[in-house]
């Protein structure tokens, strides 16, 4: 069993990759940074999803897109596009079951970035459009929506008690996910559905629902 996941090499890329290991699965991580886990079935390619080729991976049962930037200015290039690009080397894959990308709350409610917002949206859009071509061979294809999670690109709120005061309180849990959590969210979307498809499920501890009713 063969799966790839994009983005492995921190937070929930790296969840994700550390939870379908421990499962049975032979994973293939892509990352511009080198490999943080350790395991005998694991193996990384470090590259960028612009411009890693084809023939460094196998033909996976399960594709799973983690990898994305911050940076506002390379939103659109890497998140969208180096998405894209890198999926549809696969969408052809008579192997291939399930896709599932991590997107953001943001691509459904435009609260950050602009060009990072647009590209989690696009991601959300796409993931339809492919889930349309690959039912016809009964391939499944979700994505994933967080709001607030705890990992390093995080940092800088996540150590700043005043900041993460503040974000944990815009949430109806007070708090933020793991990425753990996500990852067993993708865990159960890739290998346990049977029925969902064309989805994006939001986890965001409640932060999108918020709201005071003022009468």
């Amino acid at each position: 069993m063969a799966a790839i996941v994009t983005g492995s090499s921190t937070g929930i890329g790296k969840a994700t990759a550390e939870l379908f290991l421990k499962n049975g699965y032979d994973v293939w991580g892509v990352d511009i940074l080198p490999s943080s886990v350790e395991d005998v079935r694991y193996h990384h390619v470090m590259g960028d999803i612009r411009t890693v080729a084809h023939d460094a991976l196998p033909e996976p049962e399960i594709l799973i897109n983690c990898a994305g930037t911050l940076d506002d200015d390379e939103a659109i290039d890497v998140n969208l596009r180096g998405t894209i690009r890198f999926t549809e080397m696969f969408r052809e894959s008579a192997s291939l079951r399930s896709v599932l990308f991590i997107a953001s709350a943001s691509g459904r409610n435009g609260s950050e970035f602009p060009n990072y917002s647009a590209s989690k949206g696009g991601i959300i859009a796409y993931m339809k459009n492919l889930a349309l071509y690959l039912s016809k061979r009964g391939a499944l294809c979700n994505s994933i929506s967080p709001g607030g999670v705890i990992t390093p690109a995080n940092s800088h709120i996540l150590e700043s008690p005043e900041l993460y005061a503040a974000v944990r309180n815009e949430t109806l849990l007070g708090k933020w996910a793991q990425p753990d959590e996500i990852a067993e969210l993708a865990w159960y979307l890739c290998t346990v559905n049977r029925s969902i498809t064309g989805e994006d499920i939001l986890i965001d501890n409640g932060e999108m629902l918020k709201s005071n009713f003022i009468w």
